[in-house]
């Protein structure tokens, strides 16, 4: 088997195969190059699916491409399994990779919802471009960012992009705490297991009681 095989092909989560994400893939992806269509891929990603942390994680919905795509929003895994998705059907290699941070401006909303300001699992795509990974963490659209005075993400598709460690007020703002990996998809009933146990608050509120809480 190629090396990057598993990194082409259509998984469960993401799934680079469904009609929407391909049909996605052939409306966004522009260029000639793999670096050219996974920038141009990054940017709507980005801006045109919106970032939702308020989503129910219970269910499987929430870390899939293309209901990331039928939603028209998604927290940062399903926005990052739908990068990874529209890669591999642009016939780039790409993977998901996880790290857990604490994110110093969490809004009060926010941790009410989760009860914690670390966010385990914090999910990034992973694109194999010019024979180098490259980290691309297309969650926070342009109009949150500016909204909450947070820098935006830019990808040029040879650099790393992941969160600032501080705003554009100059306050600390997100700060990595430790790896957990990369994978060729997305590990969810490992993820929804450590949610369970680290945001016990978060699975009380479970589904739609959640959502009329902080809708």
């Amino acid at each position: 088997m190629n090396a990057s095989e598993p990194y082409l092909a259509s998984a469960e989560y993401i799934d680079s195969g469904h009609p929407s994400v391909v049909a996605f893939a052939e409306e966004h992806a522009r260029g000639s190059t793999h670096l050219e269509r996974a920038v141009t891929l990054y940017y709507a990603i980005r801006d045109r699916i919106k970032y939702n942390p308020f989503l129910d994680f219970t269910v499987a919905s929430a870390f899939r491409a293309s209901d990331c795509i039928a939603a028209g929003e998604g927290f940062c895994i399903g926005k990052a399994s739908l990068l990874a998705a529209t890669a591999r059907a642009a016939g780039i290699p790409a993977r998901i990779g996880f790290a857990d941070v604490k994110n110093h401006l969490t809004t009060p909303r926010l941790l009410e919802f989760m009860g914690r300001d670390e966010f385990i699992y914090h999910g990034f795509a992973e694109l194999l471009i010019e024979g180098k990974w490259v980290k691309a963490t297309p969650a926070f659209n342009l109009a949150l960012c500016e909204k909450f005075r947070v820098k935006p993400l830019e990808f040029d598709g040879r650099n790393d992009s992941i969160f600032h460690p501080f705003d554009a007020d100059d306050r600390r703002h997100m700060e990595y705490l430790r790896s957990r990996g990369s994978y060729a998809d997305v590990p969810v009933e490992e993820i929804r297991e450590a949610f369970r146990e680290y945001y016990p608050r978060l699975y009380a509120l479970r589904g739609s009681a959640a959502r009329e809480t902080f809708g």
